[in-house]
């Protein structure tokens, strides 16, 4: 990452001077603060991208500090500092929304490279607002329009809207059609009316008739009851037939005399009952083609087809891919009463250039299914369908800043590569293209090493050992 504002917090003016010195040799901005209230009123004045702060400090401790950021600056990552004495408190800390703790004497490869994610973090979050802002521009609906190709959909929706034309619907399956149908009748005078959809692929071709028209008690086997059909459900209002085209061609001419007439007359019944239904429609299907194949009725077509609408697929408007993310994963958290709150930019550049063969309604169960399995904030990689990451191009990076050791960015590289494949060594391994012995002997090797740097130390302010001679910062953070 490059230079960011970073407040550094600690009640030892000169540990914290020290720790001031090193963030600002790495680039940074650093402003320094020495007790609680101190920090409070430089992170109104700094606005720091970071606050970096010991967890153990008289009278306002890191605790009060990140309860009482909240308010000031609610997508701020707070780092704590902290001994082996006070590691139960920085648990507590990550459960009331610290981002990290590291524990003292402190590891500079490690703090660098939480540094970075934390940064990370906030500028996810930060696009993530921006997300929430433009759905709130866009209102409470379902029909995002970001991308060129369906600003223009808007636009004729919003024309033909208000008039009685019928509107026909075009474009592959989930890309939203009866999403686009509620649009045009909630824009139409006829919005405080009736919205009904059916679709007639799902219903039997002995049944549909019946389902579109109603019938009369006794009309056939198994007709106990009178029962209105949809014409007359959706009667001044809008009645939307999706799959058009799998209506037999036999009722087709009934139906058109519906619509030219407005008059229909229930399966076994003698009186004709008046109906005022503007009909929208859609389809899969080639009708021109099924005209020719004699399977659709030209009249028909012609009556249904007053007004065109095609909905392009998901792949070409990836403009609108993170806006619907952010919509569906908004709402999922609110049905699940998860605390999950946007995407990571990992899975986000594989949803972005996934190609969609199911469109919207592929990308609305992949979200679904992500929040379910999401315990964090963030949705990762790791959530997204294995089919879905696995035919997304290869865009991951692994950031690491200059300065580390081979064996600090191998161990970085390993440690990250095992989060990544949700701690699963085996799988881990094989990306790694070594032996599952070897994994586990570095890993074993990592969790010596790191007992080892928690040992008590001595007289220095970050718990290291004491050094009677004049020492560089980084040398006085680290030892």
């Amino acid at each position: 990452m490059g230079s960011a504002r970073i407040l550094a917090v600690d009640d030892e003016r000169e540990t914290c001077e020290a720790l001031a010195e090193m963030l600002s040799a790495w680039g940074h901005k650093v402003e320094t603060a020495f007790d609680g209230h101190d920090a409070l009123r430089k992170a109104g004045e700094f606005r720091p991208d970071v606050v970096l702060s010991d967890l153990a400090m008289p009278e306002t401790d890191g605790l009060w500090l990140l309860r009482n950021l909240r308010d000031e600056l609610p997508d701020c990552p707070v780092v704590f500092l902290t001994g082996r004495g006070t590691i139960d408190t920085a648990v507590e800390s990550i459960r009331e929304g610290a981002y990290d703790f590291i524990v003292k004497p402190l590891d500079t490869a490690r703090l660098k490279v939480c540094i970075d994610r934390a940064l990370e973090k906030k500028e996810t979050m930060r696009e993530v607002q921006t997300l929430r802002r433009r759905l709130k521009q866009l209102g409470s609906t379902d029909l995002i329009a970001g991308s060129t190709g369906m600003r223009k959909v808007i636009e004729m929706i919003e024309k033909v809207a208000p008039s009685k034309a019928s509107v026909s619907i075009s474009g592959e399956s989930g890309t939203g059609k009866e999403v686009v149908a509620r649009t045009v009748h909630n824009l139409s005078l006829r919005r405080d009316k009736p919205f009904i959809a059916i679709n007639c692929a799902s219903i039997p071709a002995t049944l549909i008739e019946s389902e579109l028209f109603g019938h009369e008690r006794g009309a056939f086997t198994g007709a106990d009851q009178r029962r209105p059909g949809v014409f007359e459900m959706a009667h001044g209002g809008t009645l939307f037939l999706d799959e058009l085209g799998e209506i037999p061609i036999d009722l087709q001419a009934k139906l058109l005399r519906v619509l030219e007439e407005g008059r229909l007359r229930r399966l076994g019944g003698k009186v004709e009952i008046e109906v005022d239904v503007r009909v929208l429609s859609a389809t899969n299907r080639d009708l021109k083609q099924e005209i020719k194949n004699q399977r659709f009725r030209e009249d028909l077509y012609f009556r249904l087809n007053v007004f065109q609408l095609h909905l392009p697929p998901l792949r070409e408007r990836r403009d609108d891919v993170p806006i619907l993310v952010q919509h569906f994963v908004d709402k999922f958290r609110g049905d699940s009463a998860k605390r999950v709150s946007g995407v990571h930019p990992d899975a986000m550049e594989v949803l972005k250039n996934y190609d969609w063969p199911g469109n919207i309604r592929e990308l609305r169960n992949a979200v679904e299914r992500a929040v379910i399995l999401c315990d964090g904030e963030l949705i990762t990689r790791e959530h997204l369908p294995p089919d879905m990451a696995g035919k997304s191009p290869e865009r991951h990076t692994f950031k690491l800043p200059f300065g580390l050791s081979l064996d600090a960015v191998e161990r970085e590289y390993i440690l990250g590569s095992l989060q990544r494949n949700g701690n699963n060594k085996a799988r881990t391994a094989e990306v790694l293209g070594v032996s599952e012995k070897t994994l586990y002997n570095k890993l074993n090797r990592y969790a010596a090493e790191n007992r080892a740097q928690g040992a008590p130390g001595g007289g220095s302010p970050l718990g290291g050992q004491g050094n009677d001679g004049p020492m560089s910062a980084s040398s006085f953070l680290t030892r």
